[in-house]
């Protein structure tokens, strides 16, 4: 079957009575629609037109041919009024789920910058980076920000942010206080704090042992935030591993303090994500990446 530009020029023969008033009226030239309706008719293997030099006039089957492209071209445009109707309900709206680290250290300013750029009403689900995941897969919400480093899933995704995690104490722990950096070895010796499975801090970690072929011990205390681990550190429990940018208070203020460890890689990218092809949609997704990626690179 022709496309719709196809159609659309044989419909304008027919209102206009020539080839070259249809070509005028879809911004082409005599010779380009001329061709095009020759295409039409070696696609379709009809003779619709009578050419003349008087101007050029529909066969039986041309007529034929016109009415049922008028009626298609006008569905046609029923939708695309109805997609940009749909489109412009969305287009001040977005639901986003994040993983803690930058729901929490992060996102705030990105949402502010999209508010103030384009008014922007957005709903916000703080979880960790496997739920995310979920979520815009099934399609929960529209864009997601993970930290864990995993396979997307066949989502498509962009780096917004690069993270390091380290590992923080109370200032009078043991291992804060002694003076020789740990190595992995040691560090699976103890029970720590950590967050739960599915989290992208625990991923990272264990991910990061498990390269070196070492497996973790069973938790002391699990949570599901990093506020909580936080607090919960700080007060004495044992030391939790946490990203640089959910502590820099903390540890400025002498609550938590850094322990430093040898030979493990901790860094690891922060990441967008949303269903589709590697160009996000017009939209708010696009808007909000384009501040993410913006603030990245001051």
């Amino acid at each position: 079957m022709p496309d719709l530009a196809a159609l659309q020029l044989l419909v304008d023969v027919a209102t206009h009575g020539s080839i070259g008033a249809a070509g005028r009226a879809n911004g082409i030239t005599q010779q380009s629609a001329s061709e095009r309706l020759r295409a039409v008719e070696a696609q379709t293997g009809l003779t619709l037109l009578r050419r003349a030099a008087g101007g050029s006039t529909l066969t039986e089957s041309g007529v034929l041919m016109v009415g049922w492209a008028a009626r298609l071209i006008d569905l046609a445009q029923e939708i695309d009024e109805s997609i940009a109707t749909l489109r412009d309900d969305r287009a001040h709206q977005l639901s986003v789920a994040a993983s803690m680290t930058v729901a929490e250290h992060l996102l705030p300013l990105w949402l502010v910058r999209l508010r103030q750029q384009h008014d922007t009403v957005v709903s916000l689900v703080a979880t960790n980076s496997e739920n995310v995941r979920t979520a815009v897969a099934d399609g929960s919400v529209d864009m997601g920000f993970v930290e864990d480093g995993a396979d997307s899933g066949g989502l498509a995704s962009l780096v917004v942010a690069r993270d390091e995690l380290g590992l923080y104490s109370a200032p009078r722990d043991p291992w804060a206080e002694q003076g020789s950096p740990l190595t992995p070895d040691q560090l699976v010796t103890r029970r720590l704090t950590w967050r739960e499975r599915g989290s992208g801090t625990r991923r990272v970690v264990d991910d990061a042992l498990a390269r070196l072929g070492l497996t973790a011990a069973v938790p002391a205390v699990e949570l599901t935030t990093t506020s909580g681990i936080r607090s919960t550190v700080s007060a004495g429990s044992p030391p939790a591993f946490m990203s640089r940018l959910s502590v820099r208070s903390d540890v400025e203020a002498g609550r938590l303090v850094e322990v430093p460890i040898e030979g493990l890689d901790l860094s690891r990218d922060l990441a967008a994500l949303w269903v589709g092809s590697g160009r996000p949609p017009a939209g708010p997704v696009r808007d909000l990446l384009a501040i993410a990626t913006k603030t990245r690179t001051r």
